[in-house]
C-alpha cells in the first residue's frame, strides 16, 4: 500500500512542470514535446469504466477548441498500452467517437505520483481525476482534483485555459464564470494615487476604486 508519506507534493502554481518521458498511444512523448504549446494533463482511473468513458468522449469533444487556444490534451492511467488502444477502438466503435490524442501508459505509477494524481485514502494504486494546466513555457498554471466517482466538467477547463491566456495576453483578471469575449477586470491600484483616481471614474464599469471592468481589446 501507497503511505502518503511517500507521496511527492502536487505541483504548485509558478512552478515548473515534472519532466517526464511516457510511452503512449501515440508513441514516446516527453514533456518536451509540448514546449511552445499549452498543454491540459489529466488523469483517469481506470479504462473500461463508466465514468472515464464519458470523459474522454467529453475531451475528445472539445479537442478542437482547445488546439484554437493552442492547447493540447495528454490523458493518462497506469492500464498497459494495449488496454488504452483497445478503449480508444471499443469507444470509437461504440459510441461513435475519435480519441485522437495521446494516453500515456503510466504502469508503474511514477508520473501519477510526480504529478500528484495518487489520492492513497481513495486508492493506492489508481489515480484520481487530476487536471494539471501547464502553459507553453511549461509552468503550472493551474491544478484540480475530483474524486473517482465524479466526472470533470470539460467546458470548465477550455474556460479555464481561455481565462489564462487571455491573463497573459492582455494583463488583466477574468472574473467569476467569465467567457471569451465578455468584460474582464482591470488589476487593482496598488498606490494611494492610483486609488484616488480610481474613485473619480465610478459609473457602471467601476463601482469602487478596488473593482473596475472593461472590454476585451
Amino acid at each position: 500500500m501507497t503511505d502518503s508519506a511517500d507521496l511527492p507534493s502536487p505541483p504548485r502554481i509558478g512552478e515548473a512542470a515534472p519532466d517526464f518521458e511516457a510511452e503512449t498511444t501515440q508513441g514516446m512523448l516527453r514533456l518536451e514535446d509540448f514546449r511552445g504549446s499549452w498543454l491540459v494533463l489529466f488523469s483517469h482511473p481506470a479504462d473500461f469504466t463508466p465514468v472515464c468513458a464519458t470523459e474522454l468522449i467529453a475531451f475528445a469533444g472539445v479537442r478542437g477548441r482547445l488546439r484554437e487556444l493552442g492547447c493540447e490534451l495528454l490523458g493518462l492511467s497506469v492500464d498497459s498500452i494495449f488496454s488504452h488502444i483497445a478503449w480508444v477502438r471499443s469507444l470509437e466503435t461504440k459510441f461513435a467517437v475519435s480519441v485522437d490524442f495521446p494516453l500515456v501508459a503510466d504502469t508503474t505509477g511514477t508520473m501519477a505520483r510526480r504529478y500528484g494524481m495518487v489520492m492513497p485514502a481513495e486508492s493506492p494504486t489508481e489515480p484520481a481525476r487530476v487536471v494539471c494546466v501547464i502553459d507553453d513555457r511549461q509552468i503550472v498554471r493551474a491544478y484540480m482534483a475530483y474524486p473517482m466517482t465524479t466526472g470533470r466538467n470539460v467546458h470548465e477547463i477550455v474556460r479555464l485555459v481561455a481565462a489564462l491566456r487571455a491573463t497573459d495576453a492582455h494583463g488583466v483578471a477574468t472574473p467569476a464564470g467569465w467567457k471569451p469575449g465578455e468584460p474582464v477586470l482591470v488589476p487593482p491600484p496598488r498606490t494611494q494615487a492610483m486609488a484616488a483616481e480610481r474613485a473619480g471614474l465610478a459609473g457602471a464599469s467601476c463601482p469602487d476604486w478596488y473593482f473596475c471592468k472593461k472590454e476585451m481589446p
